[in-house]
Parts: C-alpha cells; structure tokens; sequence
C-alpha cells in the first residue's frame, strides 16, 4: 500500500506542479555522476535551442517508465530501466547512450588482492539481482570465477550500508559507483577491479515512447546532440566538470575531482550504444523477469536518429 501510494503521489505531484506544458522534461533517477549528461547540459545551456528549452527533475527509476507512457514526462536516461520496459511491454526505445560502460568497481580488504582471492568469501552487494550484483558476476567470470557458487553474496542495501559492512568485517569486499571507490580508499581499503576495464555494460543514455521519434524526430536530435556536447565538454574542461559535481552533488572538492577521474573513461564521445553491453542488459533484464524469449538490439534500440546527429557534428 505504501509504495502504491508514494507512485500515485508522484504522478499527482506532476500533474498539479507548475511545469510548463510546452517544457520537455528529461528524468534522471537522482544526482548521481552516471547520469551527469543532461544536468550539465541544462547547466550549460546545451538544452536551450531556437527558443525551445528541456529540463532535468529527480524522479524514481521505479516510476519513471510509467510516467513517460503517460506522458508525465518526455525521456528517460536509465538504460537498464528503459530495457526492462520494452520487455515488459511499453513500447520504447533507447537513441543514444552517454555512458556505454559500468562505472562499478569492487573494494576489498587491504590483504586482498586480487579478484581471484574473492573466491568463497562474502562480498556486499546492494540487492540479489542489483546492477551491482549483476557486475559482480561479470566481474568474476572474467578472473575464471564462477561467482554463483564461489562467491557468497551480502545484500545490505545503499554505498553507505556496503561500505559500513566492509568496515566492520562482515564481508571481504564490497561493489560500490564513484566516490564510494574515494571514502573506502581513505578508510584503507583499496580497489581490486574496475567494471568498464572488462566490458561494456550501457549505464545512461536517451530513451522515449516510441511515438516520439516518429511525431519529433528534430526535437530527438537537438537531445541526442545536446548530450555528445555535453559529454565533449566533460573530457574537455576538468576544472568546469569538477566544479558543477561540487554544486549538483552537494559534495566537496576531493570528492569531486576523484568522481570525475573515475567517470571519465566510462564516458562516450559520441552516443553510440555497444552492442555486446546491450546484450548484457537485455540477458540481465531477461531473467530478471524471468522471460525466455529472444530479445534483441533492434527490439529495444533505434539508432537512426543518432546516425543523423553524428554525421552533422562531423562524427564518422
């Protein structure tokens, strides 16, 4: 009852506030450096085109795809949360990904060194079946582990919780996104693997109702666009990227600058969606479901749209 009631409180939040009607709203699930794409670019002014202008809100990932069939909002940036849709039958589709690889990295006891030595010990994870839990296990069958049987897992919850268990010695690691790689090294611990120096795995990107390609195709590319600019400018200007984390994030310097150098080469320069990390998405949201249709790259993406963007930005 409480979570029915926090969904209709969210959808009637929508309605009633003062949003314009003619204002495109973008959805990110919270302030977090994944989803810094189209924050800097309202920021920056890369969401203001020939008097049309986005913005970006905080809405929950659990809601999010039913407000943008409902026309509560216009896009979503979630591509796991997109990819879930399409197999539950909304009909989406992701355009462009801004953050084509995991930004996950495990931390571990300092006399661990190695995934391998993860092998029959326990490891926090935030859910069984989290995104977190799903790197784990990518992450492991790449060292040769077979981390359903050899790897025990914690589910506690938030960063905080993950890292509140590896200090107190209830696991041997813990899966944690920047700066939670930055607070665990300063309590002593030390970072055993990163997520994307072994695979791709689509984090963020663009996804809308179908329809909207077809009705808006130019409004779809100014976005598509407004995001590659958005991204060039974060490789490009450290000091202005570390800057607006401090103001979005609410956090310090230090902090800043250790999540901006642990995102950064998870990030794309030209939107494109890596087609073997999107099957790890689908296969992941497949059995989350519990489905065993197939599902492919075609079914859940479009990126015709993008091909478009790219070629006038110079992109080959």
């Amino acid at each position: 009852m409480k979570n029915i009631l926090s969904v209709l409180l969210v959808v009637f939040l929508f309605h009633s506030s003062a949003y314009a009607a003619d204002k495109i709203r973008i959805a990110i699930p919270e302030p977090n450096a994944a989803y810094m794409t189209f924050p800097l670019a309202q920021k920056k002014g890369f969401l203001t085109n020939q008097g049309s202008a986005a913005e970006v809100i905080s809405m929950s990932g659990r809601v999010q795809v039913a407000a943008l069939n409902g026309g509560d909002i216009h896009y979503v940036t979630g591509i796991p949360v997109g990819v879930r849709g399409v197999i539950a039958g909304f009909p989406l589709k992701i355009v462009a990904c801004y953050l084509p690889k995991s930004s996950l990295m495990v931390v571990s006891r300092p006399d661990i060194n190695s995934v391998q030595e993860l092998k029959g010990k326990t490891v926090a994870v935030s859910s069984f079946g989290s995104t977190n839990s799903g790197a784990l296990q990518l992450i492991g069958k790449h060292f040769g582990l077979n981390p359903e049987k050899e790897i025990k897992l914690l589910a506690v919850g938030t960063n905080e919780a993950r890292l509140a268990a590896l200090v107190q010695g209830l696991v041997a690691a813990a899966v944690v996104p920047p700066p939670w790689d930055f607070h665990a090294k300063k309590l002593g611990f030390h970072v055993i693997a990163r997520s994307y120096e072994f695979f791709n795995y689509p984090q963020a990107g663009l996804i809308m109702n179908d329809r909207k390609i077809k009705q808006s195709p130019e409004e779809v590319k100014w976005l598509i666009k407004a995001g590659i600019l958005a991204n060039r400018y974060i490789r490009s200007n450290r000091e202005g990227t570390v800057q607006f984390l401090m103001d979005w994030m609410r956090i310090d310097k230090d902090v800043a600058v250790a999540t901006y150098e642990a995102f950064l080469p998870a990030l794309s320069e030209d939107g494109d969606c890596p087609e073997d990390g999107m099957q790890l998405v689908i296969e992941e949201a497949k059995k989350a479901a519990k489905i065993s249709r197939e599902v492919s790259m075609k079914d859940v993406a479009d990126l015709s749209i993008l091909r478009e963007a790219q070629r006038e930005l110079g992109i080959k």
